[in-house]
């Protein structure tokens, strides 16, 4: 697999999504949990995709429990926390596993795409970011602690260029 058009997920809703459908976008990958100290950044998330989702940015949510059994939820539970607690109205997938062998085609690519601290490839946490050009090339790996809001520079440059 070369880009990010080379995937497919199953939405929240059910249905399967080739990615291909974001071609030509800028796209942020995020894998997400409703129970975690970093779900506050469903907010931060939620505002770069009203700011930015007009010039070309989709915000892509991916469920994992994998992190101290920190989404919990099915598909419908989860889908109903993000809306009544952060307002989210970006796309948002079905759980997934990002790490191990079970892990989803997508994060094995982009982990190998854009390693971690030391060439580590492995995800540590939820609310880990993957910045993707217009081109489906992966442009930057972001750490869970790193605030969306933080991003915006990174994200804008792309949208511009």
């Amino acid at each position: 697999m070369s880009d990010l058009y080379d995937f497919s997920g199953k939405a929240l809703g059910g249905e399967n999504l080739e990615l291909k459908t974001f071609r030509g976008k800028v796209v942020l990958v995020v894998n997400t949990a409703s129970e975690c100290g970093f779900t506050p950044q469903y907010a931060g998330l939620e505002a770069l995709n009203q700011k930015y989702r007009a010039r070309g940015l989709e915000v892509l949510g991916f469920p994992c429990n994998q992190f101290g059994a920190q989404e919990p939820g099915e598909a419908a539970e989860i889908g109903a926390f993000c809306r009544k607690n952060y307002g989210v109205s970006f796309r948002m997938f079905d759980k997934i596993e990002v790490n191990g062998p079970g892990a989803h085609p997508l994060y094995q690519w982009l982990t190998q795409a854009a390693p971690g601290i030391l060439g580590t490839e492995a995800i540590k946490w939820n609310f880990t970011k993957f910045l993707i050009g217009r081109d489906g090339k992966v442009v930057k790996r972001y750490a869970p602690k790193t605030e969306p809001g933080t991003i915006e520079g990174d994200i804008d440059a792309l949208l511009a260029g």
